[in-house]
Order: C-alpha cells, then structure tokens, then sequence
C-alpha cells in the first residue's frame, strides 16, 4: 500500500498533505444565526474528517451581498472570523489542513436572502430556472426558490467587491485557514463573468476573452495580496460544465487561456469541477492533458471518481490530487476507506441542508460501524 497513488504525499507552497484525497467544498447551511457564524458543531464535522490530505471549507460567502443560500456561513465580520477559528483549531489538533473557499454567488441569489436588495451580475440576466435555498417567510421553513432578477454591476462597484475579497482573504487568514480557495465555477460570479452568454457588457470586463477573464485575475490577485503567499491560493473552476445557466461558446479555448494566466499569476493549484450529474458526459483526457499543460501547479479533480478512477487519474499524470464530494458526508473516515478498500456508507439526503448533528457529524467510522 505504500505504493498506493491515492497516499502519496504531495507538497501544496508550504505544506507537506499526507495524502491526495481533498474533501471539497459542500454546503451544508448550519451556520449559527443571526449572524451566519461558523460554530461548535461546524468544528467537530470538519475535524471528523481531517484525515483527508486537504479540506476546502464550504463557501463562505465573502460580503452581505454575496449571500445566495440560507444559513450560510460568511467571513466578513469579527464574529465569523472567530467561529471559523474554531474550526481551523479543530482541524489542525486532528492533523489536517483546510483552506476557505471564498464566495460571491451574483446572481444566483434572492431579495429574501439581501435584505430585499436585488442580486447583482456581471449582466442583467436572469438565471432562469435556477431555484436557491431559503429560510422561508417565517425565517426557519426552508425551501428552494426561484434566483431573483439581478442587475449589472458598474466598475465603480466591481472594484468594490475585488477590495472585499482582498479583505475576506486576509479574514481566513486571521481565522487560521491555510489557504483560501475561489469558488470561480458553478454558475457564480466569476463564472458569471467568464462564460461568454453570461456576459454581454461591452466595457474592459466584457466582449472578448481577455475581458472577460479579466475579473478573475483581478480577484486572483486580490486573493494572493490578502494571503501574502500566491501558493496559498486555489482556484475552483468549471470548464465543460453549464451549472446554473453559465454556458461559453467556446469552453476549452476559454478555460485553458483562464487556466494559463492563472499559472502566471502562480496560485498554488486549480481544482476542477466536473460534471457529476447521472449520465453527464466525461471531461475528455484530451482536455485534461491539455490543462496540465497550460497550469503548472497542483491539479485537483472533482465528479464522482471512485477510488479506482482517482488513482488512474493521478497515476496519469494530469491530476496530482482527487475531490470525494458525497462519500465524505456519510464517511467521516474516507481516506482510511478507501486505503483498505472498505464498504461506503451511503448519505441521508433530507439531511443534506440545515438541521443539527443528525446527518452531519453522526455518521459512524468505520470501526464503530
């Protein structure tokens, strides 16, 4: 087993990660209220789960109007900052790492969740069809509903929020986070800027490709003064996917330019998004080699691998580390699974979003079930 690919160790800047398994981002909207506060319970699911090589903190969404889901948590007050203090402590007593990826959902928001204020976006569009998560009239019956209308941003107000990351990064850092991570993928945003039929401003952040990553960069490079380390940056990005009503016209001339000037600006890894729904089509190897090429750094694969796929992948050579979304929630445990080849336990969905301990930190390792 020493051999395995799956638990070799791998150098990220800084940090020396015992293995290449990465819990990835998922919501799970437990955030202490009023204040959307990481907490006590947040602190033990992570720690729980600290054997993995990296952890990326669920989003945590980086000022009031970047909020697109109920019970999420931020990282823009003192009192956040001090919640996720809690976690990192946790996770680092346990033996892990656990960078925060940082958030701004655009669009996909609602007028419930901003205080009545209406979503903003790179354009006025709607993301038609899109529901979001949210309290309900009563502030606790959830539910999902329909994205509100944004409207565009003016550049004036697009420095603004490129300030705001500068500051929620220097926030994680203060909060003990090894990293942070963009969350540049799945229909936010910056996805909202990038992909061409998301974007039809016609000023230095839209029309052509050079514009329309220009955002990215600009908060790409926000992240690494904030942090004052480039290699403790990653950048979570969608290629071929259409989450959330993002589409390019041109996917991979697109992401492999984003993936290139992301090189150039030195961040310490790109984490990929694929698609991970039933029956979606796999991310040709083609592509991939081809991103391998254009971004130097740490590679990181997310979309249902099995631990089989994960080693091939990495054994491959175009991925260095693989994100295991789902297993990680039933499976606190997973890399010790994985190692032995032990049975999976399988998640409870009702208890995905908001909620206590139950279907969160009560799922059992391996020895106790």
């Amino acid at each position: 087993m020493t051999q395995d690919p799956l638990f070799q160790p791998l150098r990220l800047g800084a940090l020396t990660l015992s293995n290449r398994i990465v819990m990835p981002p998922m919501t799970r909207s437990r955030a202490s209220q009023p204040g959307d506060e990481a907490n006590d319970l947040m602190a033990a699911y992570y720690a729980q789960r600290a054997g993995a090589g990296l952890i990326v903190g669920e989003g945590t969404y980086v000022a009031p109007l970047g909020k697109g889901y109920a019970w999420t948590p931020g990282i823009h007050t003192p009192a956040q900052v001090a919640g996720w203090r809690k976690v990192t402590d946790a996770v680092h007593a346990a033996g892990g790492h656990i960078f925060a990826q940082l958030w701004h959902v655009g669009r996909l928001s609602h007028t419930s969740l901003l205080g009545g204020q209406q979503p903003v976006s790179s354009s006025p569009i709607q993301a038609e069809g899109v529901k979001v998560f949210i309290a309900g009239e009563d502030g606790s019956t959830p539910g999902f509903v329909q994205a509100s209308a944004p409207r565009a941003l003016t550049v004036d107000e697009i420095r603004d929020i490129v300030e705001q990351y500068r500051a929620a990064a220097r926030n994680a850092v203060d909060a003990g986070f090894d990293g942070v991570e963009l969350h540049g993928a799945n229909g936010y945003l910056v996805n909202q800027f990038i992909d061409s039929n998301a974007n039809t401003r016609t000023d230095a952040y839209g029309g052509s490709l050079a514009n329309r990553l220009r955002f990215l960069s600009e908060v790409a490079q926000a992240l690494i003064d904030g942090t004052g380390d480039a290699s403790r940056v990653g950048i979570r990005l969608a290629p071929l996917t259409t989450l959330n009503g993002c589409v390019d016209d041109d996917p991979e001339t697109t992401y492999l330019a984003a993936a290139k000037l992301l090189g150039e600006l030195g961040v310490g890894y790109v984490h990929i998004a694929e698609a991970d729904w039933d029956d979606a089509p796999l991310m040709p190897v083609a592509f991939k080699r081809k991103l391998r090429d254009a971004f130097p750094g740490v590679l990181i694969y997310a979309g249902k691998y099995t631990a089989e796929r994960a080693r091939e992948a990495i054994s491959a050579g175009w991925a260095d580390m693989v994100a295991f979304g789902r297993p990680f929630v039933a499976n606190p445990d997973l890399p010790e699974r994985l190692r032995i080849g032990a049975p999976l336990a399988q998640h409870d969905r009702g208890t995905l979003f908001g909620g206590d301990a139950r279907g969160l930190t009560d799922y059992p390792m391996l020895a106790a079930a």
